[in-house]
This record gives C-alpha cells, sequence and structure tokens, in this order.
C-alpha cells in the first residue's frame, strides 16, 4: 500500500499518459470560522495517451462523496483508499473527472491552515502545498510536471478577503470570490488565502509595465507593519532580476501575505507569496533581521522565474530550485544599485555555508542533484546541501563561466522553457552556448557527487622573506560513515589575497590572483622576489565551497588580529574557519573562545556578531570537556555583561550583547539583573527592554527556577497574542521541574492537539542545556515513542518531534550505543532513520571534540 507516497518510478508513467489541461475547483470554507470540514470539488479536465488506460489522481480526505469520470460515477468506497481515486477506462484523447469530497481544515502548516488570532478571536486560513499538499484540498495529479491551469471559486464568510494566484475580484457575489484561470503552473504552487486579513497596496512601475503589489498580515499585526520598506525591497528585486533574467515578470499580480504559524521561511506560490508571519517585527530587532528578512522577500520572487515559470520535472533537481533562488537573491542583496546590504556575501559565507558544511560532513551527505526517489526523500532534502552548498556551487559556476556569460545562459533558457519542465541537463546546455565552457566534467565533479574538500597552502620562503614556492593542496577526506559514494577532488575557481597590516593596524588587502585549482596539487605562480604577506587566505572572496586552512604563518596573525580585516568578507571567511576547525576537533573549544573573546569587540557586522554568539553557545555546551563547560559559560556570561554596557546606547550591538546575556545569564547577581531590566529596577542606557526582550528575560527565569507559573501568567497577560501564548509554552515547558518536563512531553509526544508553532515553542522550553540530568530519563522515552510518533503524525509535526527531542544534550558513548541499537532493532522508514542517523552524528562529533577540549587543558 502506497499510503500518502508517490515514486519517481509511478510519477514518470503517469506524465507518460497523461497531459492535463485545467482544473475547476470550488471550495466552500463558509463554516472556516468554526472549523471542521469543508466541501471540495474538483473539475479536472486531461487527455490521455491511450484508450482503456488505469492511472489515479491523488486526494488526502476524510470523506470522498462523488466521483465521476466522462461522465460514469463510480463507487467512492471501491476506488478511494490510500490517498488515491483509482480511474480505469480512459478514454484516449480528453477526460474528465468531477470530485466531491469533504476535506479538513489543519493546524501542522500542510495543506489549508487554520488559525484563530486570540487578539480578534478570528479564524485567519493559507494554504501550503509543497511538496505534495494540494492533494489535501482538492484532487490532483500532484507532481510537478502535469501543469495545469487552475481555476477557483471560494465562498467564504461576509467581509473576508480571499486571496489566489490570479487578481483578486474587485467584490464578491453572495461571499462567492471567482477567480480567472491561472497561466500553466504546478499544483504545488497553487495557493489560497483567506480571512479577514489586512493589506496595503502600490504598483512596480517601469517603461510602461505596471504589476499590482499587495501586502498582507493580519489585524492584530497592522501596527507593525512596515510595509514601505518591504515595497522598497520587492520593487529593488523587481528591477535587478527583470534586467538579469530579460524576462518581464509572468504573472498578473504580485502579493506577499504574512501567515501565522508558518512552517518555513516562505513559499513561492505564484503571484501570492506565503511568508512567516514573524517576519512583522513586534520588537527592536538589529539589521541583520531586516537584511534576512529582505533575502527570503527576494529568493521568492527569484522563484517566480526560476520555480514557477520554469520548473523541475521531479524533485531531484529542487537543489536547482532552491539554489538558484538563494544565489540571485544574495546577488541581488550584493549588486543591485542602492542596495542596504551590500555585504551580502559576508553575511552568506557565515551562515549559508557554515550551515551546507555541517550538512555536508553528516552521514546522510548526499550530492547535490540527490537520487529522489519518492516523496519520503524529498520531504527531508530541505536542507543545507539543496539550498547553502548548491548556492555556493552555483557561486562558483559563475566565477567559472563568468557572470555575463552565465546570465546570458539563463535568459536563453527562460525564453526556451516558459511554462515548462526542465531538468538539469536544460540549463547546463545553455550555459555552455553562451560561456563556451565544457560543463559535463565539471557537473559530474561537483553535482553528482558527495563531500567536502580542504585547501591548504603550501609556502616556502628564502631567508630574505621572499615567496620561492607556492603550492595549494587540495583533500578530499573520506566521507562519514554510512555516507554513499567516494572522496573526490574538485576543479575550483578561487581567488587568493595577500594581506599586510598597515599603519593603523588593519590588515588590509595588498594583492589578489584568481586561478583553477585541480588535483592535490596546484602551483601557484608569482612574480620573482614577491615577499611573503602577513596573511595569505585561500578562497578570498569566497568563490568556491571548500573548508580552507591557514598556514602556519598566517595562522599565527590571525589569531592575534582577526578583527583588523578591515573588509568583513574576509573577517567571515576567518570567523568560519575557526568555527570548522573547533568543529572538527582541529581548535579546542577555550581556544575558540579566548579567540571570539579577542576579536568581536572589533566586529562591525552585526550579522556575524550574532553568529558568534550563536556559535559560542553550542560550542561551550556541547564541545567544552564537561569539567570546564562550566567555568567556559562563566566566563563567556560575563564577557556578554561586559559588551552589553560597553555597547552604544540604542545600537544593534546593545541588542544583541542583550540578547547573548540573556541566554546565559547563571549567577545570582546576573539573575538578579535580569529581574531588574523585567521589573524596570534596573536599567542599561538606550536598551528598550520591550515585547520580544522581555519575553527573552522570562524565559531564562523560567529556565533558571526564578519565574514560576504566576510570573509567566502575568507575562502572558500583557501579551496576550499568539506570540505571546508561544512565548509562556516555551517558559512553562523550560521550567526546571520533573513536573514541568512531564507536562511539556506529554502535550507533545502523548497529545497530538498542539498546532505546530505551539509545539515547535514547547519542544524549545523543554531543551535546556542546562537541566542535562533532569531530561536523562526521557532518552529511553524517545526511542520508545519516536516511531510511533512518526507513523501515526503528519510529516512536519513528526520531524519536529524526532529531530527536536533527540537527546542531543546527553553526549556520551551510551546515547550512540542506544541509538545504534534503535537503528537497528526498529526498522525504520528511510526518512526517519536519516534524521536520527543525522542527530546521532552530531553527538559523536560532540564527543570528539569534547575529548579535543580536554587534551588542551
Amino acid at each position: 500500500m502506497p499510503g500518502t507516497n508517490l515514486t519517481r518510478e509511478e510519477a514518470q508513467q503517469r506524465a507518460k499518459l497523461l497531459s492535463v489541461d485545467s482544473y475547476a475547483i470550488e471550495l466552500d470554507l463558509s463554516g472556516a470560522q468554526e472549523g471542521g470540514t469543508y466541501r471540495s470539488v474538483t473539475t479536472v479536465r486531461f487527455d490521455s495517451a491511450e484508450a482503456g488506460a488505469e492511472t489515479f489522481i491523488d486526494l488526502v480526505a476524510p470523506a470522498v462523496h462523488e466521483v465521476v469520470l466522462n461522465g460514469s460515477a463510480l463507487d467512492p468506497a471501491t476506488v478511494f483508499a490510500d490517498s488515491r481515486i483509482a480511474l480505469a477506462g480512459l478514454e484516449a484523447g480528453p477526460n474528465e473527472l468531477r470530485v466531491v469530497a469533504d476535506c479538513a481544515y489543519t493546524n501542522t502548516g500542510e495543506g489549508l491552515h487554520r488559525f484563530v488570532d486570540p487578539v480578534d478571536d478570528q479564524a485567519y486560513l493559507y494554504t501550503q502545498f509543497e511538496v505534495p499538499d494540494a492533494r489535501r484540498v482538492f484532487a490532483s495529479f500532484e507532481q510537478p510536471d502535469l501543469k495545469a491551469t487552475f481555476q477557483f471559486t471560494v465562498k467564504a464568510p461576509e467581509g473576508w478577503t480571499v486571496v489566489s494566484n490570479s487578481p483578486t475580484p474587485e467584490r464578491p457575489v453572495d461571499n462567492v470570490w471567482r477567480f480567472e484561470p491561472t497561466p500553466r503552473i504546478s499544483s504545488y504552487i497553487t495557493a489560497l488565502i483567506v480571512g479577514p486579513y489586512h493589506s496595503v497596496h502600490s504598483s512596480y512601475e517601469k517603461d510602461g509595465q505596471s504589476v499590482p503589489l499587495g501586502i498582507y498580515c493580519r489585524p492584530s499585526l497592522a501596527e507593525f507593519l512596515d510595509a514601505d520598506e518591504i515595497f522598497d525591497v520587492t520593487r529593488q528585486g523587481f528591477d535587478w532580476f527583470q534586467e538579469k533574467f530579460d524576462y518581464d515578470y509572468p504573472f498578473a499580480k504580485y502579493d506577499q501575505l504574512f501567515v501565522p504559524e508558518f512552517n518555513a521561511g516562505a513559499m513561492e506560490n505564484a503571484g501570492a507569496v506565503t511568508i512567516r508571519d514573524q517576519y512583522v517585527f513586534r520588537s527592536k530587532v538589529t539589521d541583520a533581521a531586516y537584511e534576512t528578512r529582505a533575502e527570503t522577500i527576494l529568493h521568492e520572487l527569484a522563484h517566480m522565474w526560476f520555480g514557477d515559470l520554469v520548473t523541475m520535472e521531479w524533485w531531484n533537481d529542487l537543489w536547482l530550485n532552491e539554489s538558484f533562488a538563494t544565489y540571485t537573491s544574495i546577488a541581488c542583496q550584493a549588486y543591485a544599485p542602492g542596495s542596504k546590504w551590500p555585504h551580502a556575501w559576508t553575511t552568506f559565507a557565515n551562515s549559508m555555508k557554515t550551515w551546507a558544511y555541517r550538512q555536508d560532513q553528516l552521514p546522510s551527505t548526499h550530492p547535490i542533484m540527490a537520487d529522489i526517489r519518492d516523496l519520503d526523500d524529498v520531504l527531508v532534502n530541505f536542507d543545507g546541501i539543496t539550498y547553502a552548498k548548491g548556492a555556493s556551487v552555483l557561486k562558483q559556476l559563475v566565477a567559472y563561466v563568468g557572470m555575463d556569460e552565465f546570465f546570458q545562459g539563463v535568459q536563453a533558457y527562460f525564453k526556451a522553457h516558459a511554462f515548462g519542465n526542465t531538468r538539469l541537463s536544460d540549463l547546463l546546455g545553455a550555459l555552455e552556448q553562451t560561456s563556451g565552457r565544457d560543463l559535463k566534467t565539471w557537473s559530474k565533479a561537483w553535482l553528482e557527487t558527495a563531500g567536502i574538500n580542504i585547501l591548504r597552502p603550501e609556502i616556502e620562503v628564502d631567508g630574505e622573506g621572499h615567496i620561492t614556492s607556492f603550492t595549494v593542496l587540495q583533500e578530499a577526506p573520506a566521507l562519514p560513515a554510512g555516507a554513499q559514494g567516494e572522496p573526490t577532488l574538485r576543479p575550483h575557481r578561487i581567488a587568493i589575497g595577500f594581506y599586510e597590516l598597515n599603519e593603523t593596524g588593519k590588515l588590509v588587502r595588498t594583492d589578489r590572483l584568481e586561478l583553477d585549482v585541480d588535483g592535490a596539487r596546484t602551483a601557484v605562480e608569482l612574480p620573482a622576489g614577491t615577499r611573503r604577506p602577513a596573511v595569505v587566505l585561500l578562497n578570498d572572496d569566497d568563490l568556491s565551497y571548500a573548508k580552507v586552512r591557514l598556514d602556519e604563518e598566517s595562522l599565527k596573525v590571525v589569531t592575534a588580529h582577526l578583527g583588523d580585516f578591515a573588509e568583513s568578507l574576509p573577517r567571515a571567511l576567518c570567523w568560519a574557519s575557526a568555527w570548522d576547525m573547533t568543529r572538527d576537533g582541529e581548535l579546542a573549544t577555550r581556544d575558540y573562545l579566548a579567540l571570539v573573546l579577542s576579536g568581536i569587540a572589533k566586529e562591525s557586522d552585526i550579522g556575524v556578531v550574532q553568529s558568534l554568539h550563536r556559535q559560542v553557545k553550542l560550542a561551550l555546551e556541547l564541545y567544552a570537556a564537561p569539567e570546564w563547560r562550566e567555568t567556559g559559560l562563566a566566563r563567556w556570561t560575563e564577557a556578554t555583561l561586559e559588551q552589553l554596557r560597553a555597547s552604544a546606547p540604542g545600537s544593534d550591538h546593545q541588542l544583541a550583547w542583550a540578547r547573548a546575556f540573556a541566554a546565559t545569564a547563571r549567577t545570582a547577581d546576573q539573575l538578579d539583573l535580569l529581574q531588574g531590566l523585567l521589573d524596570g529596577t534596573e536599567t542599561v542606557d538606550g536598551l528598550a527592554v520591550d515585547t520580544e526582550l522581555r519575553w527573552a528575560l522570562v524565559e531564562r527565569l523560567a529556565a533558571t527556577g526564578r519565574a514560576d507559573e504566576k510570573a509567566i501568567a502575568a507575562e502572558l497577560e500583557r501579551d496576550r497574542t499568539a506570540a505571546g501564548e508561544r512565548h509562556a509554552a516555551t517558559a512553562r515547558a523550560a521550567r526546571p521541574t520533573a513536573e514541568a518536563k512531564a507536562e511539556a512531553w506529554a502535550q507533545v509526544v502523548e497529545g497530538d492537539s498542539l498546532p505546530n508553532a505551539v509545539q515547535e515553542a514547547v519542544i524549545g522550553g523543554f531543551v535546556q542545556t542546562d537541566q542535562r540530568e533532569l531530561l536523562a530519563p526521557y532518552t529511553e522515552k524517545f526511542f520508545a515513542a519516536v516511531k510511533g510518533v512518526w507513523e501515526s503524525r503528519s510529516h512536519e509535526i513528526a520531524q519536529q518531534i524526532a529531530t527536536g527531542l533527540y537527546p542531543a544534550l546527553q553526549v556520551s558513548q551510551a546515547t550512540l550505543d542506544t541509538t545504534d541499537a534503535w537503528l537497528a532493532s526498529a526498522a525504520p522508514n528511510a526518512a526517519l532513520r536519516r534524521l536520527i542517523s543525522e542527530s546521532r552524528a552530531g553527538v559523536e562529533r560532540a564527543l570528539r571534540a569534547q575529548e579535543a577540549d580536554a587534551a588542551s587543558s
């Protein structure tokens, strides 16, 4: 029985048999305020290549009332089973199918999600269909290469707004909204957003082109909606993408809808992008948060061309979809005239690439072009390789073929395949035409192999300090145990930077050379008499994807002067290298802490500062030798308080340091300060203790036993919102009592009624790094429950539990042994096995790092 799965072979067979013309979908959502189920009527017209053939259409629904194929009624009890409706005896040529069903609202962020805002008690709906969840709302041939037009008719409660892919009708008739058909698109990018949403409207105007723009959110967030800022970023994206792609925006309007309890960052529904509403900032955030939001906005806008206009044939090219959107969104931020974030590649190197490096060293590492056998495979493949490594490799490809040639190839690709489906070979063929480069060898090395390379400089100098020999060494470390494939040396296009300390004490680049690195050894040609600089930095400008190591002399200078690089990108590359060495056990955690403390005060890039905060905390909690951990945490917390007090009043750095201090405050005096900031008896000049910062203080006070249920309830009374409810759930689960942990466990594992966002909040509170002993009994409970959870819950809910409640804090051989025994005996499916194996690898890495840290003492 297939359950809700679909294999690649089944999809290929169905695509050979069918071409789909159109869907007409009628939904009665008039009872949405009360919830329950709703009536869904689908009429789909499609052609069959064979008379008498059999196939199936996908549907997940509590009840099916009618199935009518070419005028003949089929018995739903006979043809509907296991998320499929069997269709036999197709006619050659045109066919028409009508399906009437009752479909269910969800609270998991999949299908048609229903949320009730505690501020106004109104329901708000939105759809999320990627990967296979359009079938939860209407009957569909659920695969990306069976494109069709979609016409939605929706009955909604009076006074509500309905938004879809096509322009919203000016006014409904009897509360029924009738939309025009869409262009030919895939089912997973169709969308409906329904409810009494607040909206702001504008337009994009350029050379006679006019595209209506809309921004939506719940009324309870309207006072915080900075629509002008969002429109500005959006228009910048329109300008840059239309120029680079040489193809006008392909849909009739562009709405961006900030929706509640969204699982991802955003979703590229054609003309109706949904975005998590945490991006409507209720409190002061740093510029890094605005930069991240802008990248998300631009990422989804790029998808309108790459993904929506031209769509992958099957999910093995998901990486190309996501990597292209990521690469072009960062490039737009970095290069578009007037961008507020010209340093975007620094952020990319510091955050996205560290995610990729981590993912690529797990036992689940896979080629960028992954082998996606079925839907179960793709559901766990939205990972650091699909997004971040893929985007890194696209950046390498741009360096390899040239940026102008790259975008010329992309332009030809869009024109050739508009509103169609493609494979990777279609894009590479277009790039070969414009660049003259043979990309088959490049593709095989970069896209069809797994793992990461290490680049090291080998430098020899004479007695006067002149370089006599310079070689770039490339290594291909063994893949993690359990990973498929072989280590591979790859061709790299890199820059090498030479840096010197200037008269003001800044490290500035004095020379740069760009070359191709291939094989184990690549000689670097330099003019005779070239003096050895203070720092030699491989992969300067971050053109390629590789772990980089410094030679001994450069490492000494960087260790003393990491914060002194004049530019943010080389600093970020060195910070990332140090973090990578810490994770690999090549740099002791206590030495990493010392390095950060010596340089972070000079770090101007707020995104880098906040990443360092997260990394130091993680290193101390997981990679420090247990006997030294508390010493390291005390040293770090004292430093965060020092920096909080030294930061410019009202600055982003002050806010970031306040949050870092709140995250690890531990002594009685430090916790007294948190309490004082909360009740107003203590102040820090310029620091606004606003709603979100208050909750950060409450959550830490709760986790340390200083805030009880009464204090949490009082804070919730101040912030009776959906966000407040989530924060309160985190604080309650964070309390250091057996009763609090048992209650949280019961809510998540034994109950199944929590909405996705609230469940995530409870899990976040439950797992507290300074409560290891309290959490120890839950290791056995986790392994007893996780397979049943996986088999009985929706994918998003089950994945949250499998990854969030794995005993990652119990860093011991016993945890590895228990995990191995479960993997050997439980017979989990491939997706669950992958997630558990990844978590196990985290414990194994932490053990090695702890041993390295202990050895350095």
